[in-house]
């Protein structure tokens, strides 16, 4: 069982697809810290985001063991990695690697922004995870702020905006809405709401298709 979430910035979606991969005991990744990976190694080299050649070779050069996810959510990553996903050649770069993990005996959870159009259509399950520009800048804020990080709401609202023009923008793989996508939109839902939105679509998926998948012990949460 494929499982797809897809959604833009701070949505949410990455606290679905590892509650979901633990309740259904599926491997889980986040691809968007795949390109957060590149746009980290960019910033660390001292060169320009936008050097395809560059970019290129640090999406080849990735390793999922040694991502560290800590690390790559730190605040000036986020634009990076928003920077370099427009490039083709990084999106190609690692998209083999994103095909691999999702038709890995058993199946997997991937969360990211193409998801269920690109990286896996053929998912049995797609989850469109999004909430309003306000609400998503509010989250990032709090979580950026409890990091230890200085910055203002409005200069998360005003990056948050800026990397949905540019997802929804770009040429290569934008971030739309599969067709046959459950949308969850969150901006008033806690994350008990969201997950257990997303829990009965899974499981009422999984009895059309008549797909057996053992739960967690304890239940999944």
């Amino acid at each position: 069982m494929i499982i797809a979430i897809d959604g833009p910035a701070a949505s949410g979606k990455g606290t679905v697809a590892r509650r979901l991969a633990a309740h259904y005991r599926l491997p889980h990744l986040d691809t968007g810290l795949l390109y957060r990976a590149v746009g980290a190694a960019r910033l660390a080299s001292g060169g320009a985001l936008d050097d395809v050649a560059a970019a290129a070779r640090a999406a080849r050069a990735l390793d999922l063991e040694s991502l560290d996810e800590e690390a790559l959510k730190a605040g000036p990553v986020g634009e990076a990695a928003s920077r370099v996903a427009a490039i083709p050649q990084v999106r190609r770069a690692l998209l083999e690697l994103q095909h691999g993990f999702a038709r890995q005996p058993g199946g997997a959870v991937l969360d990211g922004r193409d998801i269920g159009t690109v990286i896996a259509p053929e998912a049995e399950v797609k989850i469109f995870v999004t909430a309003s520009p306000e609400a998503r800048a509010e989250r990032r804020h709090r979580e950026l702020i409890g990091r230890g990080e200085a910055i203002g709401y409005e200069t998360v609202l005003e990056d948050i905006r800026r990397r949905d023009a540019r997802d929804a923008g770009r040429s290569i793989a934008p971030l739309v809405r599969a067709a046959d996508a459950l949308v969850i939109d969150n901006t008033e839902l806690d994350k008990e709401a969201t997950f257990a939105a997303a829990l009965a679509f899974v499981e009422a998926r999984r009895r059309e298709l008549g797909i057996v998948a053992a739960a967690a012990p304890d239940g999944g949460a």
